[in-house]
């Protein structure tokens, strides 16, 4: 999967397939539609948020209404200039009322009272609906008439974070793309050279993005995210040192992040997984924490591999535990003792 500044809404300028990272598969194809004059009718774009959705169908919209009629939007003719400001009169964008549904006056007033209209001056007319696996079956089902039967200059795409809620009729009218995550190696060098962030953010930033470029973005511009990373780095440097009267107060600094509990919790796997490779390679080229490496040495050193390994089990039971609705305040001593004694 992968992308640049998708979902981050329509206040971004859009951008062409060139600056998209990864998806090369998905480009190809497009590309290769627009060049045998084999574009679909319908498409689907599949994958989590902040993946490259939103990037991918606009960079197909804009180089399907390019003036210069290439492979790519010319980025610089007045189609392109407008599709860049998201004023393109012939790439219509679907917005809902309802936050968690797309209903069917939606997509009959936005869709299919419109798609009989002809293009402006352009030779397609696209729609783009964003959170598409929010149309409810009403929806789907008007949808469905005017994908069984488009006007030739109609494309349609739907981007989703699942496909399965889509009926299959639906599905098996529309070209389905499955988005990838992006290498690691991508993505880090992106953040790098392109947002300027330092290497040990963008280490830390690739390791949670899981190759989704957008998340990495997201958490390298995040004061929130880094606040929690520094929460838990701190905690995990001294809990070892903590007395069991301090431990009240530990649970409570964790409490403050008890929204974003998951990701407070993977920080620490993340830490203790360093800790573990450095004691097993005494190599500091893998870790993600390169930066603590004196305390990563300090903690390897005073753990043992089974010890680290209670820890890491004991993180996993801490996120099923919170899932089943344990008390939360013993759900983290439980799991700070752990990490204490081991």
């Amino acid at each position: 999967m992968t992308f640049l500044h998708e979902e981050i809404g329509r206040g971004v300028a859009m951008a062409g397939f060139r600056d998209i990272i990864g998806h090369k598969q998905i480009i190809e194809h497009f590309q290769n539609a627009i060049k045998l004059d084999k574009v679909s009718h319908a498409y689907i774009l599949n994958g989590p948020d902040l993946s490259g959705k939103k990037m991918l169908a606009e960079a197909f919209a804009m180089a399907l209404q390019c003036e210069k009629k290439g492979i790519e939007g010319c980025m610089e003719c007045h189609s392109c200039k407008q599709a860049m400001n998201h004023n393109q009169p012939d790439i219509r964008y679907i917005v809902h009322e309802k936050p968690n549904t797309i209903s069917v006056d939606d997509i009959r007033k936005q869709i299919n009272q419109d798609i009989v209209i002809k293009p402006y001056a352009n030779p397609y007319k696209i729609y783009i609906v964003d959170e598409a696996e929010k149309m409810n079956p009403q929806a789907q089902n008007a949808l469905l008439k005017t994908i069984e039967e488009p006007p030739a200059y109609a494309v349609i795409l739907l981007l989703t974070t699942n496909a399965d809620l889509f009926l299959p009729t639906i599905l098996s009218r529309c070209i389905c793309f499955h988005l990838k995550p992006a290498a690691n190696e991508n993505v880090r060098s992106y953040l790098m050279k392109c947002l300027q962030v330092p290497d040990y953010q963008a280490d830390i930033c690739t390791a949670f993005a899981q190759g989704n470029v957008g998340k990495a973005m997201k958490l390298a511009g995040s004061e929130d995210f880094q606040d929690l990373k520094d929460s838990a780095v701190q905690l995990m440097k001294r809990i070892k040192d903590i007395d069991i009267y301090e431990m009240g107060e530990a649970v409570k600094q964790i409490n403050e992040y008890k929204m974003s509990i998951n990701d407070y919790f993977d920080i620490m796997m993340v830490w203790y997984r360093d800790v573990l490779m450095y004691k097993a390679t005494m190599d500091i080229n893998g870790l993600i924490f390169k930066e603590q490496i004196y305390d990563i040495k300090k903690q390897a050193s005073r753990s043992s591999y089974h010890g680290i390994q209670e820890i890491l089990k004991a993180l996993e039971k801490a996120k099923i535990r919170l899932n089943a609705n344990v008390n939360f305040d013993i759900v983290i001593e439980l799991l700070l003792l752990t990490m204490k004694e081991n």
